[in-house]
């Protein structure tokens, strides 16, 4: 009787573990990606920006998960709000398209636009390793962090109307109100990245 017990006992035990693995697992799988890793990033767009001269106001805040939160959040900030697409097609050119919130992508005639292939959604380890951030967090400062070159910058033609647009330094708990001049005539230019395509959808 006792070593049924036992049994019974150990093989619960097991079944307890295995089950919290797979909760540990499952939970791995939304998390960010290590804060110091972030904060490091982080802080370097504020020094890029603090050397450049180039103003902006920030806001901290819960992480942003969808697009009526940041549109939330660029209200409190007055400024337009915006969403950063990260962009790839078959032969790993890759884009990142600057749209304004209320616009949906039609991947179809963005590719017609560009001359193209079918584009699609870029991995989360290309995002990692081209813009250093994570999805949620894409926006045009991540460009910082592109030295060679390999990300195409698009922007709508509706974006280039704003006086302000909203942005993450590399985290979605933080977001940014900066002059679209100083970003369009002072850091893509020092970032060599000046030369954007202007696209309408």
């Amino acid at each position: 009787m006792l070593r049924n017990i036992l049994l019974v006992h150990i093989e619960l035990s097991f079944r307890t573990i295995a089950r919290a693995e797979i909760l540990i697992l499952n939970i791995s799988d939304y998390m960010s990606p290590d804060s110091e890793y972030t904060e490091t990033h982080e802080n370097k767009i504020y020094a890029t920006l603090d050397k450049l001269g180039i103003a902006y106001q920030s806001l901290h805040h819960p992480a942003i998960m969808t697009m009526e939160e940041g549109a939330e959040i660029a209200q409190k900030l007055g400024c337009t709000s915006c969403k950063s697409l990260f962009l790839t097609n078959k032969q790993q050119e890759y884009f990142m398209l600057l749209l304004p919130a209320n616009k949906k992508l039609k991947t179809k005639e963005l590719a017609g636009q560009i001359g193209s292939s079918h584009l699609s959604f870029a991995s989360e380890k290309a995002m990692e390793n081209l813009l250093c951030t994570f999805p949620g967090a894409v926006s045009i400062l991540g460009l910082i962090y592109d030295k060679e070159n390999k990300v195409q910058l698009l922007i709508d033609k509706e974006i280039l109307e704003s006086t302000y647009i909203g942005c993450h330094p590399c985290v979605n708990t933080c977001s940014l109100k900066i002059r679209l001049e100083d970003i369009l005539k002072i850091l893509l230019p020092k970032i060599s990245h000046q030369n954007f395509n202007i696209v309408e959808l």
